[in-house]
């Protein structure tokens, strides 16, 4: 009888202690991460570029409330966009060594300037310091028919290297890289 006891005991104990310890996850993030590479491709493994970001949400906002024109933009939601290029690169006419950066961006209606800062490790653009800048580019902003819902990064193949292109609404950006 005493062995039964002890065996309800240690199952009790077992079964309480366990439950109670239990994992509580998260629920889905609302401008969750997501991440696009050079070469797009998942059969190639060898990529030159990948980056890592956040897709917020136009949820019947503007663009330009979100991410405002005339103010650095971390890129994305939640933590500044990341890009990590696995071989050297050319951006704006500056050699950019392998390596993780920021990837800055400050809107404007016209064009966009795009930066690369070595500041990693950051959320939003509340510490952008620009004496951190790597290199930075202007491109223009073009239009488009299809609306994106939410945040888009993506890239092509091009004759120098591969062009990333961002889209928001019916908002693009093309930005180049030299390989």
């Amino acid at each position: 009888m005493k062995t039964v006891i002890k065996a309800l005991v240690f199952t009790l104990a077992f079964v309480f202690s366990h439950s109670g310890n239990a994992q509580k996850f998260a629920d889905l993030d609302p401008s969750p991460m997501d991440a696009a590479t050079f070469p797009s491709n998942y059969k190639i493994a060898d990529k030159a570029i990948k980056v890592i970001y956040s897709r917020p949400q136009l949820k019947g906002r503007d663009v330009a409330k979100l991410a405002p024109n005339y103010e650095v933009w971390r890129t994305g939601a939640n933590e500044a966009t990341e890009i990590t290029f696995y071989k050297p690169i050319m951006f704006g006419g500056v050699k950019v060594k392998p390596g993780t950066y920021t990837l800055f961006t400050i809107p404007n209606d016209k064009e966009w300037t795009v930066i690369l800062s070595s500041d990693i490790n950051v959320w939003g653009a509340y510490t952008y310091k620009q004496d951190n800048d790597v290199a930075r580019i202007k491109v223009p902003v073009t239009q488009s028919k299809d609306i994106l819902e939410a945040f888009s990064i993506t890239f092509e193949e091009s004759k120098s290297g591969a062009d990333m292109y961002m889209g928001w609404g019916t908002l693009r950006v093309k930005v180049p890289f030299t390989l």
